[in-house]
């Protein structure tokens, strides 16, 4: 089993995990196939989401699929055991068939959304 997180707005992976709405969480059996998906939504004040970090790691998750994100968060996602792949874009569940089936690796793209730099968010 496989609990995976993806930064999401509307239903689609959020192109910058600081600024999501929510996360899906989606739990998957030994082949790749959807067990369960819930949605988690971060207390309004988290800002950059890094602080999510463990409550996403007490939740099981191992592995976050997203859009951008700063090396800060990066950091703080793999030292708690989380692995992650940027570079993710379109409809969560697409997003997480295309890491199933090995066709969406992390392009470690540094955030720069909305035309700044995310200073390690």
């Amino acid at each position: 089993m496989n609990i995976v997180a993806i930064p999401t707005r509307g239903g689609m992976v959020d192109e910058h995990f600081g600024h999501c709405e929510s996360f899906t969480i989606i739990t998957l059996d030994d082949t790749g196939a959807i067990t369960a998906e819930e949605r988690f939504t971060p207390p309004p004040q988290c800002g950059c989401k890094s602080n999510l970090v463990g409550t996403l790691s007490s939740m099981g998750v191992k592995q976050l699929i997203a859009g951008n994100m700063g090396e800060g968060a990066v950091m703080k996602l793999r030292q708690s055991g989380i692995a992650v792949v940027r570079g993710a874009s379109g409809p969560v569940r697409e997003a997480v068939a295309a890491w199933v089936d090995g066709k969406l690796k992390d392009r470690q793209e540094l955030c720069m959304a909305h035309g700044h730099e995310c200073h390690n968010h």
